[in-house]
C-alpha cells in the first residue's frame, strides 16, 4: 500500500511540474522543466549525501572508535541483509538519527551524540534498524527525488510568476487578457504548496514502512515504539539547529513548532507511530 501511494504521489509531483512548466512556456516550458528535474535530481543522487553530512559536521568513525555502536549496526546490517554501512556520529545534545546515501552499497547511517545518552542499547538498535528499514527500502532515493521535484516546481513557479508579472503572460491576448492572467498566477501560488504538501505526504508515508522494516530488523516492535516517545520528548527539550530542507530525513522532526507547524510536518504523529508498532507486537512474532 506504501509503495502504490507513493507511486500516485510521485505521478503527481510530475503532472504538476509538467504543468507549470507549460503554463511558462508552453512545450519549451515542459522541456526546460523536464531539464531542471532531472539535472536537480542527477546532482541530488550523487551527492545529496555528502552535502548532508557536511551540514551536521558528521564524523565517521570506525569499529575501534566505538565498539558499542559501530557492532550493533553491523550485527543489524547482517540481519537486514545488507551491506555493511559508513558509521557516523554528530556531536549534539539533540537526540536523532538519519540515513543517507543513494543505494545500499553507498549507504550511511548517522545518530547524534545525544540520542546515544538517552536510549537503551535495545531502544537504540530500535533506531538504527528503522534508519536501516530506510536503506533497505529505498527511501532515501525516493524522499531526495520528490523534495527536487518539489524544489523543481517552487522554482518553475517563481520565474512564472515573475514572468507573468512582466511579460503579461504567454496567452494573454488569446484568452482574454485578465482572466487567463490571473489563472496563471493563481497556478503559479497554488503549485508549490501542493508539491509541498504531497512531498509531505510521500515522507510520511516512507516512515511508517521504515517503521515496520525497523521492527523486524531488530526483532522488537516495542524497543521502537518506546525510543520514538522518548525522542519525541528529547527533541521538543533540546531542540537542534536543523535545515528544514533535510528535516524529512530525521527519525524524528527535528524542527519545533506548534499545531499548525504540526499540520506541515514530514512526519506522521508519533502517538500513531507508536500504535501501529504495538499493533505489529500484537500480531507478529520475531
Amino acid at each position: 500500500m506504501n509503495t502504490l501511494k507513493t507511486t500516485f504521489l510521485m505521478a503527481l509531483l510530475t503532472v504538476i511540474m509538467v504543468t507549470v512548466g507549460g503554463a511558462l512556456g508552453g512545450r519549451n516550458g515542459m522541456t526546460m522543466a523536464f531539464l531542471l528535474a532531472g539535472g536537480m535530481n542527477f546532482f541530488s543522487y550523487w551527492f545529496s549525501d555528502s552535502i548532508v553530512l557536511r551540514m551536521y559536521n558528521a564524523q565517521e568513525i570506525s569499529e575501534g572508535d566505538n565498539p558499542r555502536f559501530y557492532g550493533m549496526i553491523r550485527q543489524l546490517s547482517q540481519r537486514a541483509g545488507l551491506p555493511m554501512p559508513k558509521v557516523y556520529i554528530i556531536d549534539d545534545d539533540s537526540p536523532n538519527a538519519f540515513a543517507t546515501g543513494r543505494n545500499p552499497e553507498h549507504a550511511a547511517v548517522a545518530a547524534t551524540s545525544g540520542i546515544m545518552r538517552i536510549l537503551t542499547d535495545d531502544e537504540l538498535a530500535g533506531v538504527m534498524a528503522h534508519e536501516l528499514g530506510h536503506v533497505k527500502n529505498r527511501d532515501i532515493l525516493i524522499s531526495t527525488m520528490a523534495a527536487t521535484f518539489a524544489g523543481a516546481i517552487t522554482y518553475l513557479a517563481q520565474m512564472a510568476q515573475w514572468g507573468a508579472m512582466f511579460g503579461g503572460g504567454r496567452h494573454d491576448d488569446e484568452e482574454g487578457g485578465g482572466g487567463g492572467m490571473i489563472g496563471s498566477i493563481l497556478l503559479m501560488i497554488l503549485a508549490p504548496i501542493a508539491a509541498m504538501l504531497i512531498q509531505m505526504a510521500i515522507s510520511r508515508s516512507r516512515e511508517y514502512g521504515a517503521d515496520a522494516a525497523g521492527a523486524s530488523i531488530c526483532g522488537n516492535p516495542l524497543s521502537l515504539a518506546n525510543a520514538l516517545q522518548k525522542l519525541e520528548l528529547g527533541s521538543q527539550r533540546i531542540p537542534m539547529e536543523a535545515n528544514a530542507a533535510t528535516a524529512h530525513m530525521f527519525i524524528v522532526n527535528p524542527l519545533t513548532g506548534g499545531s499548525l507547524m504540526s499540520l506541515f510536518s514530514t512526519h506522521p504523529p508519533i502517538p500513531e507511530r507508536v500504535a501501529r508498532l504495538q499493533e505489529i507486537s500484537r500480531t507478529h512474532s520475531y
